[in-house]
């Protein structure tokens, strides 16, 4: 261990001769020498070192408060204190205030040495274990986005099979959308069947003057380019600043929804900041895409199974009054059939002779049976 930055903090030059130039200089170690705790903070703020050496017995503000001050200004260069033979019980006090070691002087050359590369290696243990920490930190921040991120791809293919009302899918689609891109804002625009423009049906965090196009065309300069190519779009920082939604975010995501090689729909997402998206979240924004298609169809799917039922029970009721009328006018006309031969029958114009009352009798048996052949007609959905 050779080139770190010692920092020594002495005012007899003989003992900082000696740690210095006789011990540590040939070893390759870089040494600075101050003679108070004033300049030996100065230069520690200014020029953290790699370690501090410091007398504890230094004129004006002593080691001690060295130790205090270097603490009260976070800086980290692990400190050893040097003492004199009889000062243990001021020892003991400057490792309670943060020393990591301590020197009784005298010592050979040797010593120092060894005291030095001891308190280094520590050191350096100490900082790659920090590192590690930091690491596995930032990997298992990382395991739980991913997560995160992969239960919300479940839960919008459970929605897939669950949700058919839209209002509700469109809520889950863009919760899904603003933590997979990690978002400020994102919207969703649906393409109209008449019209082929794509439509706003649904935002979050949209400025009020853009949340008003509802159901209206949007206009943001880039679901365009995305709709026609059929590609998503990614990008940040100055390319952002040539379209329209550069208003909005610095950070701009725009994802096709598509039926096969068709767009059907644009998930747009828009960040504040100038952070790039990262390969992980382009790839967890298409798959949601593609589940959101399979939603929205099957939601067009269960309003066209719907409107198919509310048209067949409308033609089934209509089918109801229709013989419900004919049945009635049929009652109506028999009646109206009967009154007359039964007039005739009962002789009231005169006398019959038999071929004609048998030729009466057979019409009014025939009026008869029509009637209750009427009467037992069975009309769907009457009891």
């Amino acid at each position: 261990m050779a080139g770190e930055q010692i920092l020594i903090v002495e005012n007899d030059p003989d003992v900082a001769d000696l740690i210095g130039r006789q011990a540590l200089l040939p070893l390759g170690y870089k040494v600075t020498v101050v003679s108070d705790a004033a300049a030996a903070l100065k230069q520690a703020l200014q020029t953290p070192p790699d370690l501090i050496l410091a007398n504890i017995n230094l004129p004006g503000l002593s080691g001690k408060d060295l130790l205090a001050a270097i603490s009260a200004q976070n800086i980290k260069s692990p400190v050893i204190v040097i003492a004199e033979k009889g000062q243990e019980a001021d020892a003991i006090q400057a490792f309670r205030l943060g020393a990591m070691d301590v020197m009784f002087w005298k010592l050979r050359d040797a010593e120092v040495v060894s005291i030095v590369e001891r308190a280094l290696k520590q050191t350096q243990e100490s900082r790659e274990r920090q590192k590690l920490d930091k690491q596995l930190k930032v990997t298992n921040d990382e395991l739980q986005k991913r997560l995160r991120d992969l239960t919300t791809i479940l839960s919008i293919a459970k929605a897939v099979v669950s949700v058919t009302d839209q209002r509700l899918l469109f809520d889950r689609i863009l919760e899904s959308a603003l933590q997979l891109g990690e978002a400020d804002i994102c919207w969703l625009l649906l393409r109209d069947d008449k019209t082929a423009s794509f439509l706003l049906r649904a935002q979050r965090n949209l400025p009020e003057s853009w949340a008003k196009k509802i159901n209206q065309p949007v206009d943001d300069g880039v679901s365009s380019l995305v709709a026609l190519s059929g590609e998503s779009l990614f990008m940040n920082g100055s390319p952002v600043q040539k379209f329209k939604i550069s208003a909005l975010g610095k950070s701009v995501g725009v994802i096709p929804i598509k039926i096969k090689n068709e767009v059907i729909g644009l998930l747009v997402i828009v960040r504040k900041t100038d952070r790039e998206f990262s390969r992980d979240a382009q790839t967890m924004l298409e798959a949601m895409a593609d589940y959101a298609s399979i939603s929205l169809v099957n939601a067009r799917l269960f309003r066209a199974l719907e409107h198919a039922a509310e048209s067949a029970r409308n033609n089934e009721k209509h089918r109801h009054a229709t013989l419900e009328s004919l049945r009635a006018s049929t009652n109506k006309e028999v009646e109206a059939a009967l009154y007359p031969l039964n007039l005739l029958l009962t002789e009231m114009p005169g006398a019959l002779n038999a071929e004609q009352r048998k030729a009466l009798e057979s019409t009014q048996a025939a009026l008869y049976r029509l009637s209750r052949s009427s009467e037992k007609t069975v009309v769907p959905g009457s009891h």
